[in-house]
């Protein structure tokens, strides 16, 4: 079992927690994941399987959608629900539709984004939120991110849903405190749910509570077809065992990934550098 499941990732859990459960249920060793959730957060967490675990270098860069609900009023240490109130702001009675809508698009496009102090990014051989928990003062440098789509989805209560469609990198909750910000108040992220991962895709997702062989080999997308767009590459007999023994093989294309074949049935990725081709995966 070779490939890749699209859990919809429940609250509480953290990624590790659901790899640890996949791998019993399985009882398979080679489980991993890509693209971590916070625990309070839930939707598509993509987890490898077998040999699919080797491709994880292949899906971190991939854009990422998400659902978030911003409680306007409030500002807590973590940016979430999961932290303190530090502060209070009313919310402009007249705030309309139309005005939220025209704040939203001005966080469209390429930027400069804050990560928030509560994160795993390292200073330092630090994590950030080891700084935070110490009490301690640390500079953060802000990170190239870009913003493809976001939209108005409900505004009550003091509460908006937006979805939005970032690049890798992006930090939700530091873009709810400043679409809060622009909004002429504060806010935090109270509610988070990741709809799609690239084409992972949240419809065609697996929950924990149904994960079991039959399920997982009826929803296993396959490597052969994550590499669905690449072009492939026909390899005889002899090729192919120089290919396995880690031989470059000289081949005038473009420099890409490439799907390896072999009688037309799959053997892996390769990799065409300087017109050679050098063995990556193999299946």
């Amino acid at each position: 079992m070779d490939g890749v499941i699209i859990i919809n990732k429940q609250k509480g859990f953290t990624s590790h927690d659901v790899v640890n459960v996949i791998r019993k249920k399985l009882n398979i060793k080679k489980v991993g994941h890509t693209g971590t959730l916070d625990p309070n957060a839930t939707g598509v967490l993509p987890i490898l399987v077998g040999k699919a675990t080797k491709i994880s270098k292949y899906l971190i860069e991939h854009n990422k959608t998400y659902i978030a609900t911003i409680k306007l009023g409030e500002k807590t240490d973590t940016g979430d629900s999961e932290g303190q109130v530090i502060e209070t702001k009313k919310v402009p009675k007249k705030l309309e539709k139309e005005e939220i809508e025209q704040v939203l698009t001005d966080f469209l496009g390429k930027q400069k984004q804050l990560p928030p102090i509560y994160s795993a990014i390292k200073v330092k051989g630090k994590k950030l939120y080891e700084y935070a928990r110490e009490g301690q003062e640390v500079k953060i440098e802000p990170r190239d991110i870009e913003i493809y789509k976001i939209k108005l989805l409900e505004y009550k209560y003091n509460k908006i849903k937006i979805e939005v469609e970032c690049s890798k990198g992006t930090y939700i909750r530091t873009l709810c405190e400043d679409i809060s910000k622009k909004l002429e108040t504060v806010g935090y992220m109270e509610e988070l749910q990741r709809t799609k991962i690239n084409e992972f895709k949240i419809e065609n997702s697996l929950l924990l509570d149904d994960i079991n062989i039959q399920n997982v080999e009826q929803k296993l997308i396959k490597i052969e077809e994550i590499f669905k767009e690449k072009n492939s590459i026909e390899l005889n007999d002899k090729k192919l065992e120089l290919f396995l023994n880690g031989v470059k093989l000289t081949y005038d294309l473009p420099n890409d990934i490439y799907k390896i074949y072999n009688n037309k049935c799959f053997v892996g990725i390769g990799i065409i550098e300087n017109k050679l081709l050098k063995r990556d995966i193999v299946i």
